[in-house]
């Protein structure tokens, strides 16, 4: 029988998740306000870019990967801790960097702590807050996307005041500060099983909320059907998302809006991720199956789409605002990583894979919209692509949403 865990280390355990979410994008949103000024100690050219561009992704999908194999050897609590010391390393290092190939190597060290992060979250809601995965869910996603905003907007203001090394690193600290919470829950962890009786072996108990720790087997994500969906759920909303990122300010200014206004048609639909992040999943996980949110969300991606499509210079923020409620399936997606496993370790095992598939997805969005544009010379083949993209999105859903169980699929 599973303990409630006190209600000291279910705060101090909020806290420590909230504050973790709040750091996993600093990195990656603080370096591009700057890289003018970056460019004027380190040569910064359009491959550069381009690499700083899609590293992110590509980091996060591979440490999606490698993530799950850390957790079979060792507490989320001390990965967790590692994680954010590898990203201040990392973000400490880069300002330092004597040329650009060795800022680019310790930007890669500091967003593989943040990609660790990234699949590390789930589990820990799941382990810590079984009984409020929604809530806890909408509230993460939340400080993710503020966590997002926030280095983006401050980056220029520190760099201007104290240069831009300072505006990269300061964000280290942050990192650190997340870290507190989990290193006093595992000091606390570790007095307290040096006080268990002798008759009750310390193994038997994991962590604050008392657990009996779950036999390690093996779960193969990709012989679960839901398992698939759910990969195929978040590497097409992921792969929209960016793909949006990189190529709208361009479709608006192309149908005459002036860049500052592009620009901010770009800042709402970004804006958008906050109040979905803490709507959908309040609202899903009330849900026996969530798949008329994904059929609305959808629909609200198609008109988004066809409105930027045919009529990008006329209602543009109507078109805008349906294509950014459209993401709102990436908080789903995370949300069903808990409602759709029975354990801690299935939730690591679906965070890893659906998240490095789906990032390596994510990839491929904003190059491939961007070779059909300048292949065709319209952005109608572009979009084709992303419409079918849309219909493998609601495909996976269909899967993803249904009341079935990663550790059920595995026979």
């Amino acid at each position: 029988m599973v303990k409630t865990a006190s209600f000291k280390g279910r705060t101090l355990a909020l806290v420590g998740i909230l504050l973790i979410a709040a750091t996993l994008r600093s990195a990656v949103t603080v370096v591009p306000p700057v890289v003018s000024d970056i460019g004027k100690d380190l040569p910064v050219d359009s491959l550069t870019i381009g690499l700083l561009g899609m590293l992110p992704t590509l980091v996060f999908a591979f440490f999606g990967f490698f993530t799950p194999l850390m957790m079979r050897w060792t507490s989320l609590e001390k990965l967790l801790i590692g994680a954010m010391a590898i990203a201040i390393v990392g973000q400490l290092a880069r300002v330092v960097a004597p040329n650009t190939p060795l800022f680019l190597i310790f930007t890669v060290i500091a967003l593989a702590g943040l990609g660790a992060g990234n699949v590390l979250l789930p589990p820990l809601v799941k382990h810590y807050f079984p009984d409020r995965l929604g809530l806890v869910t909408a509230l993460y996603v939340t400080m993710l996307s503020v966590g997002t905003a926030l280095p983006a907007q401050f980056a220029v203001p520190v760099a201007s005041a104290a240069g831009w090394q300072t505006s990269l690193a300061v964000w280290a600290g942050f990192n650190f500060v997340a870290a507190i919470p989990w290193i006093v829950t595992l000091f606390s962890d570790s007095r307290r099983l040096a006080q268990t009786p002798a008759e009750v072996p310390a193994s038997a108990v994991e962590g604050e909320t008392g657990q009996l720790k779950e036999p390690t087997k093996k779960i193969s994500v990709w012989r679960s059907s839901m398992g698939l969906g759910l990969t195929l759920m978040f590497g097409c909303t992921s792969l929209n998302t960016y793909a949006m990122f990189a190529w709208m300010p361009q479709i608006l200014t192309e149908a005459g809006l002036s860049p500052a206004a592009a620009g901010s048609m770009l800042a709402l639909f970004a804006a958008l991720g906050l109040p979905l992040s803490l709507v959908v999943p309040l609202f899903a996980s009330r849900m026996r199956n969530p798949m008329p949110v994904v059929v609305v969300l959808l629909i609200c991606f198609v008109a988004g789409y066809l409105g930027l499509l045919l009529s990008p210079g006329t209602a543009t923020w109507l078109w805008v605002t349906l294509a950014g409620i459209g993401p709102g399936t990436f908080a789903l997606a995370l949300l069903l990583i808990n409602l759709r496993t029975r354990s801690q370790q299935g939730a690591g095992a679906l965070s890893g894979f659906s998240q490095g598939v789906g990032y390596a997805l994510a990839c491929i969005g904003p190059l491939l919209f961007g070779i059909l544009h300048q292949a065709t010379g319209n952005w109608i083949t572009g979009f084709g692509f992303l419409f079918v993209t849309l219909a493998l999105l609601g495909i996976g859903a269909f899967f993803a949403c249904r009341p079935n169980f990663l550790e059920d699929q595995q026979a």
